[in-house]
């Protein structure tokens, strides 16, 4: 697509871009309300649903553009849009913040499997680094790494169940911490498990869908331009691919499902880890990881320091902060921008 799309005029490509920008708002937005409904249903709660189902689905794009890059010998391409679109979608909670007027979104999404997500996300950024840092070596051009991370992904995936199940650590719920209404849902959801299941599966697609494309517009839009790669792939397509994850986000934020949002954005950008691990099997000039430059080196410091903020502010819980956002936002907002500012000077 990504070849059509270079053969016809940017007009066309801007075009593309901003119709299915419009299909990820509308279906984004009912697969937001189908997700919380699930929840109720099937008992995994929020934070779950926000992280593996709608996670997942909303990293189609990214998953999809950083194979492709990946396959056409762009490792630094496909490595900084998985990179950077953690940095982005950690930024979008910023944004998200300051849409939620009544306290600090951290302070009010209180929530055990969050900052369970947190940690399980630090430790799949800490194999990435360690990845980076190793020696050469692979197995049928795949390096030990990606295998690890998968591994790794899907133990503390587990954990996350578990701690869902039997929570040994328990929020305090202050004024303003917003409970997940499950009573309330349970009784206004007149449809099936298996209803809710198919009608989420069809929106998704419409989402992934239209993800995909927007995701190969971008990289037209960009590829017209004469930045780097680690640029463009951490910067435009990473903020291109992530925009459902934002779609989701302040729909949850605005239906006050607070702990779905939190979880959408911290699960999808988990679930961001794995693009290179996918993206290692498809670059086929050896291990993904010995192929990439500073830039990816920068993306990864500042994801690791976003997230670390992120956590602090999760277990910290600060209520009120100036414009509505906790300390910890602004930290998020100043190492974004900052990263940002250095890459592209």
């Amino acid at each position: 697509m990504t070849e059509l799309l270079m053969t016809q005029p940017i007009t066309l490509t801007v075009v593309l871009f901003a119709v299915c920008a419009v299909v990820i708002a509308v279906f984004g937005i009912r697969m937001t309300y189908l997700a919380r409904e699930l929840a109720v249903a099937t008992g995994l709660g929020q934070a779950f649903m926000g992280a593996v189902f709608i996670g997942a689905t909303t990293s189609l794009s990214g998953i999809i553009a950083s194979a492709t890059a990946a396959w056409n010998g762009e490792a630094s391409l496909a490595v900084s849009n998985s990179l950077g679109g953690i940095a982005a979608q950690t930024f979008f909670l910023v944004l998200g913040d300051l849409i939620y007027r009544k306290a600090n979104l951290e302070f009010a999404a209180a929530s055990v499997e969050n900052m369970m997500m947190s940690v399980q996300l630090m430790v799949l950024l800490s194999i990435l680094l360690m990845a980076f840092n190793l020696p050469s070596g692979s197995f049928l051009g795949v390096h030990p790494a990606s295998a690890v991370l998968l591994i790794a992904y899907l133990y503390t995936l587990k954990q996350l169940l578990a701690v869902h199940d039997n929570p040994m650590w328990l929020p305090r719920m202050s004024p303003g911490t917003v409970r997940e209404q499950q009573h309330q849902l349970r009784n206004k959801n007149t449809h099936s498990k298996a209803q809710l299941l198919f009608h989420f599966s069809l929106c998704a697609c419409a989402v992934g869908l239209a993800g995909w494309l927007i995701a190969g517009a971008g990289i037209v839009i960009v590829e017209r331009s004469a930045l780097s790669a680690g640029v463009i792939g951490g910067i435009f397509i990473a903020i291109s691919t992530s925009l459902p994850e934002l779609v989701v986000a302040i729909a949850a934020i605005r239906m006050g499902a607070l702990t779905l949002a939190v979880g959408d954005i911290i699960g999808g950008n988990t679930f961001d880890t794995l693009f290179i691990a996918v993206s290692d099997v498809f670059y086929r000039a050896g291990p993904i990881y010995l192929a990439i430059a500073d830039t990816e080196r920068i993306w990864l410091g500042s994801a690791m320091l976003m997230n670390a903020v992120l956590l602090m502010g999760l277990i910290y819980r600060e209520r009120k902060g100036v414009a509505n956002i906790g300390m910890e936002g602004a930290l998020i907002l100043l190492i974004y921008f900052f990263s940002v500012a250095y890459l592209a000077a």
